[in-house]
């Protein structure tokens, strides 16, 4: 089985340049930003992050498709680049430090691409997360100075802290009942939001976190973190990884009863 650990140490270098650009225009006075046919903001800094980060994939990986969020699809091939230059664009525009760059690389597998690295790279946070296939989950300012992370032991409900990041998109996919039945049976709630929650399911901090709607680059890189510290990455269909257009994390022990919350309690 390949190590994948070059494609790390590759990662890296792409986040330490992403984290560049996007630092050099966190809170700039003026910060260009514009409106996607979605309704959601653009910034220049997404703009300019992921053309940076497809400019070194394109001269260090040549053969390597990407898929980004800002410019789509680009090249085939087993081997895919999954990029969101900066996950939390509405933080990011209003000088919320809760924002990051995740990179991912995918594999053709049976089922379809499958995460095989991932690095979710917060600078505003000053944190760094990152997996490789069988090599377990990291967190830390570089590779030479990680701690390995694993999720929590917890196994009740009532003991369990569930993260999400808002109400509306539960009501919106006529998923709310099932939603609330579970923060009234939880132990605490919290709204950490976008890629968050997952890093804190990985570290333990969290137990349970589950978003209704996402984009695969919101994914790919929080599944293999999350599953490489001992979790659980499914739809909330249950099918494993990033693909169903939505997501529910756990520590495993949970996560039967968290899908059961979301899929059976209209």
């Amino acid at each position: 089985m390949p190590d994948y650990l070059d494609d790390l140490r590759f990662a890296h270098v792409l986040a330490d340049a992403a984290d560049a650009t996007t630092m050099a225009r966190f809170k700039a006075l003026d910060l260009k930003v514009e409106t996607k046919p979605d309704m959601t903001p653009v910034t220049e800094a997404d703009k300019a992050t992921e053309e940076l980060i497809r400019g070194h994939l394109q001269r260090a990986r040549p053969r390597d498709a990407v898929l980004g969020e800002e410019f789509g699809i680009e090249g085939t091939g087993p081997r895919r680049w999954v990029i969101d230059p900066i996950d939390g664009t509405k933080n990011y525009v209003r000088g919320v430090p809760v924002w990051a760059t995740l990179i991912s690389l995918m594999e053709a597998a049976e089922g379809g691409y499958q995460p095989v690295v991932g690095v979710v790279s917060a600078p505003a946070l000053g944190r760094r997360w990152w997996a490789a296939k069988g090599h377990g989950a990291f967190t830390g300012r570089s590779l030479t100075s990680a701690t390995r992370i694993h999720v929590s032991g917890v196994s009740k409900l009532a003991d369990a802290s569930f993260a999400y990041s808002s109400l509306s998109g539960w009501e919106d996919q006529g998923l709310l009942n099932g939603f609330l039945d579970l923060t009234r049976d939880v132990w605490r709630t919290r709204a950490y939001g976008d890629f968050w929650p997952y890093m804190l399911v990985a570290e333990g901090a969290v137990d349970l976190c589950a978003e209704p709607e996402l984009s695969l680059w919101d994914m790919a890189a929080n599944a293999i973190i999350v599953t490489e510290s001992g979790g659980s990455f499914t739809g909330l269909d249950g099918r494993p990884g990033p693909h169903s257009g939505n997501a529910a994390a756990s520590n495993g022990i949970l996560h039967d009863e968290l899908l059961g919350y979301l899929n059976e309690r209209r």
